[in-house]
């Protein structure tokens, strides 16, 4: 199997024709002829992925946020997306990137959120389509009081700590989320009549829009999209039979919390 049969297996789920304008989902490193022996899935392509990748004989790595972002003028050591371009051609290795476009569907990014919650009946939070848009929404089994939701969402999503605006007294049922920068989605949130909303990169001006009527909680952009590996593993260990697929022991989050 190819590197271009394995990231057709992955825009079969998640077409890139979903991808936001500004985005670069695809084929980073494009080796797409040639025969893949390993497959690594991430979160983010670093130095330390490529080695490992290297290390495992894995010859193809599949991430969620794109290598490139912005056309380069010249590969060199000065920086780390310089130093991984170099590493992966001089390595062989191929790397396919699905970002905006696995946001972007119901079981993607926001919909394995979800599925860790328990949330049932759940539905896309801001549609762009028929059955595509970004966010999802559903309800918990039981409804439980701010603490202990925060408490549970804490534990799912291995958060050091939550930022969260103030509690509302009301008990938290209806779940609105969204996979990495989700701030843009807290006015939609409310307008749903959620009771809370889960993302990343909340600003600190954003957490005034909760007025007591929702409860917002910012638990980090990596911590809230890092079950994304998991859709990865499962695409290509059920369309595979020559290739192995592993997951990345050595992708971590960049942000550290003293």
């Amino acid at each position: 199997m190819t590197a271009r049969d394995i990231a057709a297996i992955i825009e079969d789920f998640a077409p890139p024709a979903l991808q936001e304008s500004w985005d670069n989902s695809g084929m980073q490193i494009d080796n797409s002829g040639r025969e893949i022996a390993g497959v690594l899935v991430c979160l983010d392509v670093t130095e330390a992925v490529l080695d490992e990748a290297v290390a495992n004989g894995c010859n193809m790595v599949v991430s969620h946020h794109p290598l490139l972002f912005a056309g380069l003028k010249r590969i060199d050591d000065s920086n780390c997306t310089g130093r991984c371009v170099a590493k992966a051609i001089k390595n062989d290795i191929a790397i396919y990137s699905s970002h905006t476009c696995m946001d972007k569907i119901a079981d993607g990014v926001s919909g394995r959120m979800c599925r860790k919650l328990g949330l049932r009946d759940c539905s896309i939070l801001e549609e762009h389509g028929p059955g595509t848009g970004f966010g999802m929404a559903g309800l918990l089994p039981d409804a439980l009081s701010g603490h202990d939701f925060l408490s549970l969402v804490k534990n799912i999503f291995h958060a050091g700590s939550i930022r969260h605006s103030p509690f509302t007294g009301k008990a938290i049922r209806k779940v609105a989320v969204c996979g990495g920068s989700g701030a843009f989605l807290i006015d939609r949130a409310i307008e749903i009549n959620a009771d809370a909303y889960i993302c990343g990169d909340i600003k600190y001006h954003d957490f005034f829009k909760a007025e007591n009527r929702i409860l917002l909680a910012d638990i980090g952009h990596y911590e809230s999209e890092q079950y994304t590996k998991e859709i990865f593993f499962e695409l290509l260990s059920k369309k595979n039979d020559k290739f192995a697929v592993r997951f990345s022991e050595r992708d971590r989050n960049p942000v550290f919390r003293f």
